[in-house]
């Protein structure tokens, strides 16, 4: 078992006193330091290789869902955040800066251990995604983040992909329901194989093995018309030159 790298961040005295306490008991975080600000936080993400944030949100010149979204979550590496708050009210912003897990002060060590422990698995998916990440490519296949996981989907299952405000809609072929992932359009692109799939439209990724018909402007897919834009179009007819 992994031990994680664990820093609390809390304006209010007893409450960073208390996370720091709850780390120091888990055997698998080590505490590695306790800040008052966020924009301590910060300076010390930048010389520390953290793997938690216990992390409030109301605190005075940087809150802790403004600390959020400067971490890069594309990066599976990067520090995941567990927030500690008094206040509900945020749940739907810490879901939106994908936080691992929401703790409602005032919060037990029980409540606290589950969140840990959803840190705990979360690195452990991490360290086997990152051990098969040169065969992943040759295999066909990739890992993404779907809600507190790390979800393995094969290339030839990916029809499309579709960029939404928040996360990207991965369109299965097996699946009628599609995979939500927070992550970004521009982020699975530099994933992905650009022999399978093409970047079509600022809100779609295609794969081409999928392609049943084209029109100037328009990709069909199963039963779904997608739009080639002015941007994109270039590439896609180098793509279909080679067919004609």
């Amino acid at each position: 078992m992994s031990v994680l790298e664990c820093i609390a961040v809390d304006d209010e005295p007893l409450a960073l006193g208390l996370v720091c306490t709850f780390i120091e008991k888990t055997p698998f975080l080590s505490l590695a330091g306790r800040y008052s600000s966020a924009v301590e936080a910060l300076q010390a993400l930048h010389t520390k290789q953290i793997d938690v944030i216990f992390l409030d949100i109301q605190m005075p010149d940087l809150t802790g869902i403004e600390l959020a979204r400067v971490i890069d979550k594309s990066d599976m590496r990067a520090p995941r955040i567990i927030f500690t708050t008094a206040f509900n009210q945020y749940a739907l912003d810490g879901f939106r800066v994908d936080a691992l897990d929401y703790l409602l002060k005032p919060f037990n060590y029980e409540e606290f251990l589950r969140a840990a422990s959803k840190a705990q698995a979360y690195n452990e998916l991490v360290i086997k995604a990152s051990a098969a990440n040169v065969p992943e490519q040759k295999e066909g296949y990739l890992f993404l983040k779907v809600e507190y996981q790390l979800v393995r989907i094969a290339y030839d299952d990916i029809l499309y992909m579709e960029g939404l405000k928040d996360y990207v809609k991965v369109h299965l072929k097996t699946d009628a329901k599609p995979i939500l992932s927070l992550t970004s359009l521009k982020a699975l692109e530099e994933k992905l194989p650009v022999s399978k799939f093409m970047r079509v439209h600022r809100s779609f990724i295609v794969n081409l093995d999928k392609i049943s018909a084209v029109t100037k402007n328009t990709i069909q897919i199963g039963s779904m018309t997608i739009p080639v834009s002015d941007q994109h179009k270039d590439g896609f007819n180098q793509f279909l030159s080679k067919w004609m």
